[in-house]
């Protein structure tokens, strides 16, 4: 098969886009914030230092499924979107200053409609994208 002219799954591009935004992102909050005590802005949304952390993880494993083991892309997107889908969705359960766990800080809003907006998209990639089989020769 010629691999030129075959496009990426929806679920190898969310890998690829939700790795680098959100470990740009994890990046950019360890700018702004490094204490677990308190919580900073960073572009409307609050973060310390565990909600970074976990932005960094999701984003370095999205950044591997995307670009190094390329399997991993859609598990990587159902997984997420599950994750985040069920956050969002605690969150706008609980309303504004929800924190999950103790740890994460005080998750406004903004955070909980982007956690379920990532999970959405997450779980649409994984569905939208057909699991790879290869053809075994007999």
């Amino acid at each position: 098969m010629d691999t030129t002219t075959r496009t990426a799954s929806p679920a190898l591009m969310y890998a690829r886009i939700f790795g680098v935004v959100l470990t740009l992102v994890g990046i950019l909050g360890l700018i702004v914030n490094t204490s677990q005590d308190s919580v900073e802005p960073l572009l409307g949304f609050d973060v310390n230092l565990t909600h970074n952390f976990v932005h960094l993880a999701t984003g370095v494993l999205g950044l591997i499924a995307g670009f190094a083991v390329l399997s991993f892309a859609r598990p990587y997107a159902l997984i997420l979107g599950v994750v985040y889908t069920a956050l969002g969705i605690w969150g706008l359960v609980h309303g504004d200053g929800f924190d999950p766990f103790g740890i994460m800080g005080s998750i406004n809003m903004a955070d909980n409609f982007l956690h379920l907006a990532i999970g959405v998209v997450g779980i649409g990639a994984w569905v939208a994208s057909r699991e790879v089989t290869r053809e075994r020769t007999v």
